[in-house]
């Protein structure tokens, strides 16, 4: 623990994200929900210029709902994030009371996610797709969810009100913070878990870890961390909703070809459906995989950009890409190999035919001698 231990003014921001469609029209989206006012927000400050987002996400506030946590019912703000790629980040924020102490605070973040977070998050859920349903395209219920606590102090002071500066916290108050652990952490723990002090200013600070990050923040208006965080999760989401597909997938296709090598067709053509099925199958997630990597680009390495990579690497994003493309290489071997039997066969097939005809003007030219 510091030697003067924090006193915050923050709040903390627990995130559910869903994959509900292969695509979300944001315009039409909007459309739809006008009457709580939705904005199509990017990040603010000057140096966010290095972020490029095509399609910006649709924000929307909800409600408001009081839920109990650490034993107290607190008031706590709904509200939900709309991602083209067919994803919707449903977050609930609740404010830390007033003086509280860094030990309090990393009490409260403990007790997050309520207790009635699932049947909380899901009644959300399907009221907003109730309203949205028509701007979804193919909609889907993956059993794969994303979750994600953001603990947000808009300031930091000693016990006298002075300003506390964020280098002065020391790595067992971010474990305590950001882990739940009360022991101190050995420094390789540290090094795998936690990762290093992301800033941009002397008075700010990011640190993540894999399930929460902590954000320190004085402009209140400035939400940009937290947005790239956001957007890091749903694409996060999105390539483990397209690695379980493919997981799926895989022994479909082989009992596929067994059922395709049993049925008797002509012309070589048994795996004709088949082929088609493979190709669309790869184009299908080629495409969407695709899509959500371009959701967001980044252009040089400032601050934002290091947040976000920084971000992706502790979510493993770069493992689950290898993945789904070690599955993609498996797919596309099944159909190079069912396409090169299908040729042979139609080749053998014509030689077949060829000999039998010439067998056949053998017997006719013998038959008129």
């Amino acid at each position: 623990m510091s030697a003067v231990e924090p006193r915050i003014q923050g709040e903390a921001i627990h995130y559910r994200l869903f994959e509900v469609g292969y695509e979300i029209q944001l315009d039409h989206a909007a459309e739809l929900l006008a009457s709580n006012a939705p904005e199509r927000l990017r990040p603010l400050r000057g140096e966010a210029q290095a972020i490029q987002i095509a399609n910006p996400p649709v924000t929307v506030l909800l409600g408001n709902e009081t839920i109990v946590v650490d034993g107290r019912p607190r008031p706590a703000e709904l509200s939900a994030r709309l991602f083209d790629f067919g994803v919707v980040s449903l977050r609930v924020r609740i404010t830390a009371p007033a003086g509280t102490t860094w030990e309090e605070f990393a009490g409260f973040g403990e007790a997050l996610p309520p207790a009635e977070a699932d049947a909380l998050f899901e009644s959300w859920r399907d009221r907003l797709l109730a309203r949205i349903h028509a701007a979804i395209t193919r909609p889907s219920r993956s059993t794969i969810t994303e979750e994600y606590t953001i603990f947000r102090v808009n300031r930091l002071e000693d016990a006298a009100g002075n300003p506390f500066q964020p280098d002065k916290l020391d790595e067992h108050d971010l474990a305590r913070l950001l882990l739940g652990e009360r022991r101190p952490l050995c420094p390789t723990a540290r090094k795998e878990l936690i990762s290093p002090r992301l800033s941009y200013f002397a008075d700010d600070l990011t640190v993540l870890t894999w399930s929460a990050g902590l954000v320190v923040e004085p402009a209140i208006e400035n939400t940009d961390v937290q947005y790239v965080l956001e957007f890091a999760n749903a694409q996060l989401l999105e390539l483990r909703h397209y690695d379980h597909l493919l997981d799926q997938e895989l022994p479909r296709i082989y009992g596929d070809v067994v059922g395709a090598r049993r049925a008797f067709k002509m012309l070589g053509r048994r795996f004709g459906r088949l082929l088609g099925n493979i190709q669309t199958r790869v184009a299908d997630v080629t495409e969407s995989v695709e899509r959500v990597e371009n959701s967001l680009k980044v252009t040089d390495d400032v601050f934002l950009a290091r947040v976000y990579t920084t971000a992706l690497d502790i979510f493993r994003g770069p493992i689950w890409r290898r993945g789904i493309d070690r599955k993609m290489g498996l797919v596309r071997d099944t159909y190079t190999m069912l396409n090169a039997e299908s040729q042979a066969l139609r080749t053998e097939i014509m030689e077949l035919t060829i000999i039998g005809l010439i067998a056949l003007e053998i017997v006719l030219a013998l038959w008129r001698d």
